[in-house]
């Protein structure tokens, strides 16, 4: 059977789906691979075209035994919450529909659909943080408005009040007023986030995961190893470098308290095809992971990091991730968490707005 993907028509548009296409011939050769296909397998098509679909992932024999049956009695099958295992990655759960084909030629060759179950939980969880978000900024900026108005009738009297009285000594309590008023105001500020609008800056990602750790080189101790692995191929992109920078030093000072005096910390880089954040899909994404092994978020705050005022340490303000998911959010960005004793990973995923 050739390997040229024409022979089976044009598929141009099968690289804007969602669902992962891969086209195999009657020796179960791959022929093609759309973007969600490369990105399942973390394999590009060049490198993949015409290695058996084995020698990619790893598959159990009763799947395989029905990919090698669907191409000799021509009839469609479809596996549900089969389990796949592209090498190198960990096992992934799948509903996977195999449509036998028929080129002009009039060779065999199959079809295969996979929808990755964890995609499907993971634009539903994206989803709910998203409005999560929402909901808490709409409640803050409510708060916030009940908070001002009286914080500023309580520091214009202070302000007033001091003027009026002779005695030096009470004008240190009116002092302590005006003081506490502003830094109330102060943290009704922070909680809100930036109101301005980001900035539309060229960025260039490593430079900024460059810079990040840096600064976090110098504020951990020297037990800590900080290392990178990046994705040298992630182009510079419209966004705002400040703001990235704050969201980044603010994760990766989380993962410096966690490690304590002795751990590992990874800043990693890597471009993702054809991703959904919240209701939108992008054609490409920038996922920059900080990863660290310390002891891990509690499970009972897990889903509530990004809360304003939750905080899984006893000097933390709890304002810090909630401010930078804030940020990713005006950014068009979302950041993930997924955490266990030994493993706790942050991703911020930012779309890339090529030049």
């Amino acid at each position: 059977m050739t390997t040229q993907t024409e022979t089976f028509g044009e598929f141009a548009l099968l690289d804007q789906l969602s669902t992962a296409v891969i086209l195999l011939d009657d020796n179960l050769r791959i022929v093609y691979l759309n973007a969600a296909a490369e990105q399942l397998l973390s394999a590009s098509m060049s490198r993949t075209l015409g290695k058996k679909l084995i020698q990619v992932v790893n598959i159990s024999d009763a799947l395989l035994t029905r990919l090698r049956e669907a191409i000799d009695s021509g009839q469609p099958y479809t596996d549900r919450q089969a389990i796949i295992e592209p090498h190198g990655l960990e096992p992934k759960v799948v509903d996977c529909s195999i449509t036998p084909q028929i080129t002009s030629n009039n060779q065999r060759g199959l079809l295969i659909e996979i929808d990755a179950l964890d995609r499907s939980l993971r634009i539903a969880r994206d989803e709910a943080i998203l409005a999560q978000q929402e909901h808490s900024r709409s409640l803050l900026r409510g708060l916030a408005h009940e908070i001002k108005n009286p914080l500023g009738g309580l520091r214009g009297a202070a302000q007033l009040l001091d003027k009026q009285l002779e005695d030096p000594e009470l004008h240190d309590y009116t002092s302590i007023i005006i003081q506490e008023a502003d830094r109330l105001r102060s943290l009704i500020d922070r909680m809100l986030g930036p109101v301005s609008k980001p900035k539309r800056d060229i960025v260039n990602i490593h430079e900024v995961l460059e810079h990040v750790r840096k600064i976090s080189r110098v504020g951990a101790p020297q037990s800590v190893d900080i290392t990178f692995d990046y994705d040298p191929s992630i182009p510079e992109f419209y966004s705002d470098r400040d703001r990235l920078v704050q969201v980044l030093l603010n994760i990766a000072g989380n993962a410096i308290n966690a490690v304590g005096d002795k751990g590992n910390i990874v800043f990693r880089s890597r471009v993702i095809s054809s991703f959904t954040i919240g209701s939108e899909r992008h054609p490409l994404v920038a996922a920059l992971e900080i990863r660290d092994d310390g002891p891990g978020v509690p499970a009972a705050l897990l889903d509530q990091i990004f809360y304003p005022m939750v905080s899984g340490t006893d000097m933390g303000t709890g304002l810090g991730l909630s401010i930078a998911q804030s940020i990713m959010n005006q950014l068009g960005g979302l950041i993930e968490c997924e955490s266990e004793p030994g493993n706790t990973v942050f991703t911020v995923l930012t779309p890339l707005e090529i030049l």
